[in-house]
C-alpha cells in the first residue's frame, strides 16, 4: 500500500524549473514514487518498479536520474531534509525534554515505517554535512539543563543507543511502529534523570 508523503520540498525540483512542464510533472511523480517503493522494499527496490508505480518508462526515470544511486541519493536528501525540519521544530519547543521525546519516537515510527530512511540515510555521505546531529545535540543539551537528562549523557551516548536498536530491528525485519517507539521510550528512560 503506498504511503503518503508531504509535498516534496521546492528545493529538491529547482534543477526542472527551467524544464517543460511535463518533464517536471514526470520528475516529481518519480520522486514520489521512489519515495514510496524505497520505504516498502528498501535497496532491493529496482528502478523498473519505480517507474512502474511513477507510471512513467524506465529511460524516463534514467533521465531524471542517470543511476540507481542518484536517484537512493535523491530519496536520502527528501529524508534527511524531513529529519532537519523536524529537528528544527523541536528545538523550537519550550520544554526540551518533551520535545526531545516526541522527536525520539517521531524518528522511530518514521524509521519503522520506512526502509530507505533506515537503510541509506545513516550511512548517506550527505548525512555528515548535515546539522542533524548538531540539533540533536542542542536539544539534549537542553534536555541536561533542565534535568531531565542526566548530568553526564553525550550526543555519543544518544547515538550509540538510538542507533543500535535501530540497526537491530532492521536488521530483524521489524516494521511495526509501536515495537521501535517502545525501544525509542527505553533509551529515553536510559538517558532521563
Amino acid at each position: 500500500m503506498p504511503r503518503s508523503h508531504p509535498a516534496l520540498p521546492a528545493s529538491l525540483d529547482d534543477d526542472w524549473s527551467e524544464r517543460r512542464a511535463d518533464a517536471r510533472r514526470n520528475h516529481e511523480k518519480i520522486i514520489t514514487a521512489a519515495l514510496e517503493v524505497f520505504a516498502e522494499r528498501g535497496l532491493a527496490a529496482t528502478v523498473p518498479q519505480v517507474a512502474r508505480r511513477a507510471g512513467v518508462g524506465k529511460a524516463t526515470v534514467y533521465r531524471s536520474f542517470a543511476t540507481k544511486a542518484d536517484l537512493i541519493e535523491a530519496v536520502a536528501e527528501y529524508q534527511l531534509r524531513w529529519m532537519e525540519h523536524r529537528i528544527t521544530q523541536a528545538l523550537a519547543e519550550s520544554d526540551p525534554y518533551q520535545a526531545l521525546t516526541v522527536l525520539v519516537g517521531d524518528l522511530a515510527e518514521r524509521l519503522a515505517g520506512d526502509r530507505v530512511l533506515a537503510d541509506v540515510v545513516p550511512a548517506s555521505r550527505q548525512v555528515h554535512n548535515r546539522n542533524i546531529m548538531t540539533g540533536i545535540e542542542a536539544l539534549l543539551i537542553s534536555a541536561r539543563e533542565q534535568g531531565g537528562i542526566l548530568p553526564d549523557v553525550t550526543i555519543a551516548d544518544f547515538q550509540i543507543l538510538f542507533g543500535g536498536y535501530t540497526r537491530q530491528l532492521n536488521t530483524m525485519e521489524i516494521r511495526d511502529a509501536a515495537v521501535w517507539r517502545r525501544y525509542s521510550a527505553l533509551v529515553l528512560r536510559a538517558l532521563s534523570a
